[in-house]
């Protein structure tokens, strides 16, 4: 089943052309990479399927339902984590995810439910979740926040960077979270990151995008195969030399 369908999505920020007729799908169950350098598009395609941003022209999907004519619907199937996502640093851990969870759901029992589930995906202890996340690391605050936006068990679940500044033993936990969510629920993830290794683990397929253009779109063993590439940063490279020559 097809979960989300960008079709010839283009973006436009006054003269510059951020986004130049980007397509792919996405499937149910599925993990899907969008991989470029800063500045390809990445972000901007991400809130445009977030409903945070409106395409100057093409169409977003999600589950059948048109991102620009009707948002209230997607947003409600959805959750996004944005890159700079910090959490409320007044409150203890415990309390931001109820805050969170008492955003999406009314009945208590669901709330109650919400946090149980944040509280085990951020695998922080009782001594911690009683802090306030002021005085929590980096890696501490970025595992609340992915908390928030999994526990509410969203059917597309869209991470900007997941895993950025994160030293590796948090990047590790985090990575394992959304994998589990994923096989746990059958649902959905959209996600970009920077990090080839952690793209090569976490996802099923992977779209290259550079200067605003799909390059190519693939399983990571796929594409590393077909550009003789011994990683995927190295296929990537290749892959937009390839289409720079062909453009």
């Amino acid at each position: 089943m097809t979960v989300v369908e960008v079709r010839d999505l283009r973006k436009v920020f006054g003269k510059k052309e951020a986004l130049r007729g980007v397509t792919f799908e996405v499937k149910e169950g599925e993990i899907f990479g969008l991989i470029g350098p800063n500045g390809a598009g990445k972000t901007t395609t991400l809130r445009i399927i977030s409903t945070l941003l409106k395409p100057t022209s093409g169409t977003v999907k999600v589950y059948g339902v048109d991102v620009t004519e009707k948002p209230e619907e997607v947003r409600k199937m959805i959750a996004y984590l944005p890159e700079e996502s910090d959490i409320y640093l007044r409150l203890t851990g415990y309390e931001n995810l109820k805050f969170y969870a008492m955003i999406y759901f009314n009945d208590p029992k669901e709330v109650e439910e919400a946090v149980k589930r944040g509280i085990e995906i951020s695998d922080l202890s009782p001594e911690d979740l009683k802090r306030l996340t002021k005085t929590y690391s980096k890696g501490m605050r970025r595992r609340v926040a992915l908390a928030r936006t999994l526990m509410v068990r969203p059917k597309l679940a869209i991470l900007d960077e997941p895993t950025s500044g994160l030293d590796v033993y948090s990047a590790i936990k985090v990575r394992n979270v959304i994998k589990r969510f994923v096989q746990e629920t059958g649902y959905s993830v959209i996600l970009s990151s920077h990090n080839m290794l952690e793209v090569e683990y976490l996802c099923d397929r992977v779209a290259f995008i550079n200067k605003g253009r799909i390059v190519n779109i693939g399983k990571p063993q796929e594409l590393k195969e077909m550009y003789n590439a011994k990683n995927l940063e190295e296929a990537f490279v290749k892959a937009v030399e390839v289409s720079e020559v062909a453009a």
